[in-house]
């Protein structure tokens, strides 16, 4: 089985779950004997067009960089501070962000003329036109790995229109459609009218090997640590965590707020917890990752993911991994398959202020969450993910023959 597949990040040039997801997917699938080229557009300063680099941990994936201003999470107004800085180069970048995954999308076409392969397999809105095109050029199967929508993204509300455009074309052209959970197959079936049978739900997953216990660290602080680790924006719900936070600290002072991760609303989060008198207790430490992600971890005696819409959420399953307990919006998909955790209603400030208070308070409960916990993501591999993708492959390729 070959596979051209599009992506808009890929580690180490990643800020977020895509990227996660992409490496582990790739992996296993090449570690089952599929060899993939894997499409990325990245900024790269070289005077050719396309770069192809052979990774050494993925043997059978060959990573093809297009020069391109498109990075992950990209709104509209970071795109035109990239252009604004790249009018000496050469190349003709479009003149928006939407123009320019348009250019992504021609180039894409380029590359399926030249790669030979069986399936397209595209990620997300900045790849859907891409998938699209290659699908036009080779008449191969197409399908579209759904990790999150423009309805995730803006939290529900002032979605922008040509992504969510984009978003139900591509959709409808795609063979076949995964969605990383039920939660957001729903939100496919209900917001771009899609029939269900065309939907597989197949759960991201994690690798418990990258998150052993050979690292060292220690807790600096001698008091309880919460962790928020994701990216700061609106549907992520930082802003709830702060509120937990001050409802916590006033019955607990003893407890050490870290939010990692940045994004559009960092510096209001930063204002957010000066306002909310909490200052002194929360712990801004920026985007992690390696080594640096894995000791924050460690550290937390739980994590919180409080989204406001979250289709997967690969963080929950990395915190029990390192032997976390954590506490979870119901408006997710990891919900889906996770029974070891504490949940709550994202919007619930007060109910999530007294499940942190719970667990902080009560020794029996964080061992018996981190121990059931780290053994149920036993079952959540990327092997196992694999193998679902890989009968997705082979039932669209033996049906478009």
């Amino acid at each position: 089985m070959k596979v051209l597949m599009f992506g808009w990040e890929f580690p180490p040039f990643n800020s977020g779950g895509l990227g996660t997801a992409c490496y582990g997917i790739t992996k296993a699938l090449s570690q089952k004997g599929v060899e993939i080229n894997f499409v990325i557009p990245k900024k790269v300063e070289i005077s050719e067009e396309f770069l192809n680099i052979i990774s050494a941990n993925l043997p059978k994936t060959k990573i093809t960089l297009v020069d391109s201003l498109l990075t992950s999470y990209m709104t509209n107004e970071r795109y035109w501070e990239l252009l604004k800085l790249s009018k000496d180069r050469k190349l003709d970048y479009g003149a928006s962000l939407v123009d320019e995954v348009y250019r992504y999308a021609q180039i894409a076409g380029e590359i399926a003329e030249e790669v030979d392969h069986d399936v397209i397999h595209c990620h997300d809105w900045m790849t859907l036109l891409a998938g699209q095109e290659a699908r036009k050029v080779s008449r191969k199967p197409l399908v579209s790995h759904i990790h999150s929508t423009e309805m995730d993204r803006s939290g529900g509300r002032g979605s922008n229109p040509e992504i969510f455009e984009i978003e139900k074309t591509g959709i409808a052209e795609s063979d076949e459609i995964i969605a990383v959970s039920n939660f957001t197959k729903n939100k496919i079936i209900q917001n771009y009218q899609t029939d269900s049978n065309k939907i597989d739900v197949i759960y991201n997953a994690v690798d418990k090997n990258d998150f052993d216990d050979n690292i060292s660290c220690k807790n600096p602080f001698n008091k309880k640590i919460v962790l928020f680790l994701g990216r700061l924006t609106m549907h992520k719900g930082p802003d709830y965590f702060l509120r937990a936070a001050q409802r916590v600290i006033k019955k607990n002072e003893d407890v050490i707020f870290i939010v990692s991760g940045s994004g559009d609303m960092e510096r209001k989060i930063i204002e957010d917890a000066c306002e909310l008198g909490i200052g002194d207790k929360v712990l801004f430490t920026g985007f992690l990752r390696d080594n640096e992600l894995k000791k924050i971890y460690k550290i937390a005696d739980l994590y919180v993911m409080p989204s406001v819409s979250e289709p997967f959420g690969i963080t929950p399953l990395e915190a029990l991994a390192s032997k976390t307990p954590v506490l979870i919006s119901k408006q997710s998909g990891v919900s889906e398959v996770l029974n070891h955790c504490l949940k709550v209603d994202f919007w619930d400030v007060e109910e999530m202020a007294n499940k942190i208070l719970a667990v902080l308070e009560n020794q029996e409960l964080e061992d018996c969450l981190m121990q059931n916990g780290n053994a149920e993501i036993d079952k959540l591999t990327w092997s196992n993910t694999a193998d679902k993708i890989l009968g997705v492959y082979k039932n669209i390729v033996s049906v478009k023959i």
